[in-house]
């Protein structure tokens, strides 16, 4: 036993793709080894990926694998036999594949019963040589790599050019060490050896790796290479924070990744750029350096962008002047273009731009972008007039939002940079004026934009927002393009989400079917008034609502509390998060078991009732002790159950609930509801359907019984 290292050296690899790259070589050559049993039960891997190469090192190793005993199936009794109880041609001819010459019938098992007996051999299966099992091993990894686009070349000169030869980027080099031993595996016409290249300018020469546990300590001494890419990705991440000092450092994992990708030996420098740049909107010029020139901004305690950056260079050296002098070069004509964008697109207010969004196509089956925002203004407008008042004039500023809230995306700063969408509404929408809510609502109708993601701070801009979303659910949905599957290409699930929080979350007052309603009717196409099915849209909605309802400030509740809270909402989403607390508070009570079994069986009553029951309970017909202890209980509890709920006190109307589950279970015990007395079992009947009631107002608790 003894590690085996295996690397692959190429040309530069894709940035983007590397971490994926390395992650899925390691990996599947780890996994293609140990089944094959060429790893100790323990055995452990390091995987290594710079832009120009990926290797694994797997500590233990065995050179062959053991022999196994296994079960061989041959064939059915009914085909491996003759009629005179020989052995077939058949059987002779599977047997002679696995080496028997001279069978003996009696040393075979015979398994299973009729049709499905058949014999089976007992077999040492040699183990596998480590040279077989790493070569298998090599080419199943790298035939399954994620490759979005592969390259074409020549193996070496003097190869014949039809010979076809693909992968990410040309491979120049292979490793194969077992200990120190070197394997000859092969690849894309390279045979192993043990040698291999450094940093491109700070080593010279072949390197030799003489044992596979030195691969990693060579490579940092001689070839100034740092192969792993969790570790240089830490070394980047420390070596920034220590330069910036008492500065922030703006390092997305996503820029750190893709940076980390570039380097085998990461140095960071500081720059600068012209301090009037600064009049330039910060998100603007943060994306302009971490999108174009791969840096990472500056921001003092407060958050505002500084006239500094961050670079990280593949060139240690003592003398960096030249190396920051070119970034700063680099990046004014970047900074110089945003400041140009801002400073045109400022020239012409948003509200002048509405008419030209009629030449920007939405989706051929709904129209234009300016069509879209005429519906949206139609839903603002009835959402805006369900929650406001006309003092606090929320339509007319919903409806302004609604008309400039996808302007900016006829600016040159959004056509240049797209992630700025809505950003770049507020900037604008401010410099022309428009009232603050107005201006937040260009950048707060796309929120939230992920799970966990921030809700808008005005309330303007939480009419847009649900404007927003509830017109690309009907809209997309109703041509057709409803996700399926694993594929949502129009983000409709995330839609749908952001729907469920901004109504439970902000608590609107608003019911989710009758909005659904309400959104359809401002579509004026055939296709979506035929196909936009409001049925099958709200349980769309109300799955996704049932999944967000399971984790509730850091509480996991179960399907049966929250199908309970949600059998009677009728989409009525207001103080959902309270009811669950109730119910999780109610549940763990003693009798709350008896009460939800109690209210199964009084839902099960009711809907077997075939007779007009009277509105009220008639006192003179209970003449039972339990029925009258039960009314008297209910008269009492009811009034304190209707004031804990205009407090919306939940967990209290479920308290005084439960006072009445001895008198629910002896009223069962003692009282026939089903008495052959039609006026008294009507009465009977009346006096459950109000415990019912009662017993529903906050959740269907039957769901709850066991």
């Amino acid at each position: 036993m003894a590690p085996l290292l295996i690397e692959l050296l190429t040309e530069e690899l894709p940035p983007k793709s590397l971490k994926k790259l390395g992650e899925s070589f390691s990996q599947k050559i780890f996994d293609q080894l140990a089944r094959l049993d060429l790893l100790a039960p323990n055995a452990s891997f390091q995987s290594f990926a710079t832009p120009r190469r990926l290797a694994i090192l797997i500590d233990q190793v065995y050179e062959k694998s053991s022999d196994k005993e296994v079960k061989e199936k041959l064939l059915p009794v009914s085909i491996a036999l003759d009629a005179n109880g020989n052995p077939s041609g058949p059987l002779l001819k599977k047997l002679a594949s696995l080496g028997i010459t001279e069978p003996k019938l009696n040393e075979f098992e015979r398994i299973g019963e009729g049709k499905n007996e058949a014999f089976y051999v007992s077999l040492t299966k040699p183990g596998i040589a480590l040279l077989e099992g790493a070569q298998e091993a090599l080419t199943t990894s790298i035939a399954a790599l994620p490759i979005a686009k592969t390259m074409h070349y020549q193996l070496h000169p003097g190869t014949p050019e039809e010979v076809p030869v693909q992968f990410v980027r040309p491979v120049h080099g292979l490793i194969a060490l077992f200990g120190s031993e070197i394997i000859p595996l092969t690849i894309f016409g390279l045979h192993a050896r043990n040698t291999t290249l450094g940093h491109r300018f700070l080593s010279k020469g072949p390197i030799a790796i003489h044992d596979a546990n030195e691969y990693e300590n060579i490579l940092i001494q001689q070839g100034k290479v740092l192969p792993s890419f969790t570790g240089r990705l830490e070394k980047i991440r420390q070596d920034l924070i220590s330069t910036a000092g008492t500065l922030n450092v703006l390092m997305p994992q996503s820029l750190l990744e893709e940076v980390n990708s570039l380097v085998e030996w990461p140095a960071v420098y500081a720059c600068a750029f012209e301090k009037e740049f600064l009049e330039v909107p910060q998100e603007c010029l943060i994306l302009t350096m971490q999108t174009n020139q791969k840096y990472f901004a500056l921001t003092d305690a407060q958050g505002k962008l500084v006239n500094q950056f961050l670079i990280v260079s593949n060139i240690t050296t003592t003398t960096p002047e030249k190396i920051i002098s070119g970034n700063e070069r680099v990046v004014r004509p970047r900074l110089s273009d945003a400041r140009f964008f801002y400073t045109q697109d400022r020239k012409r207010k948003l509200f002048d731009r509405v008419p030209e969004l009629a030449k920007v196509v939405y989706h051929n089956k709904l129209g234009n972008q300016l069509e879209r925002i005429q519906r949206i203004e139609v839903i603002a407008k009835e959402i805006a007039g369900q929650i406001g008042t006309a003092e606090n004039d929320l339509v007319a500023r919903s409806s302004r939002a609604a008309l400039i809230i996808k302007t900016d995306l006829l600016t040159d700063m959004v056509g240049e940079f797209p992630e700025l969408q809505g950003i770049m509404g507020t900037y604008y929408a401010n410099h022309d004026q428009e009232h603050p809510d107005v201006a937040s609502a260009c950048s707060e109708h796309y929120l939230p934009r992920f799970a966990g993601d921030v809700l808008p701070s005005t309330t303007v801009g939480t009419v847009l927002a649900l404007a927003d979303k509830l017109e690309t659910i009907i809209g997309i949905w109703g041509i057709g393009l409803s996700p399926t599957g694993e594929k949502d290409p129009f983000a409709l699930r995330r839609h749908a989400l952001g729907v469920c929080r901004l109504l439970v979350e902000k608590n609107l007052p608003l019911n989710l079917i009758t909005l659904l309603t309400q959104v359809k009717k401002a579509f004026n196409f055939e296709e979506v008034q035929k196909n936009a099915d409001l049925g099958m849209i709200t349980n769309f909605v109300m799955d996704r609502l049932r999944s967000y309802l399971k984790e509730q400030n850091g509480i996991t509740y179960s399907s049966e509390e929250v199908e309970a809270v949600l059998a009677n909402c009728a989409g009525d989403l207001t103080k959902l998060p309270e009811k669950l607390n109730a119910v999780r508070s109610f549940s763990q009570m003693e009798m709350a078991s008896d009460l939800a079994n109690a209210n199964k069986r009084i839902s099960n009553i009711l809907k077997k009732n075939d007779l007009p029951l009277p509105s009220q309970v008639d006192v003179s017909l209970l003449t039972a002790n339990a029925e009258k202890e039960l009314f008297k209980e209910m008269t009492l509890v009811t009034p304190q159950i209707d004031q804990a709920m205009q407090e919306s006190d939940f967990t209290k109307s479920l308290q005084l609930l439960a006072q009445l589950s001895s008198a629910v279970t002896g009223f069962f015990a003692d009282v026939m509801v089903n008495d052959p007395d039609v006026q008294l079992r009507g009465n009977r009947l009346a006096l459950l359907t109000q415990l019912h009631q009662q017993m529903s107002r906050i959740a269907d608790l039957s769901l709850l019984a066991k």
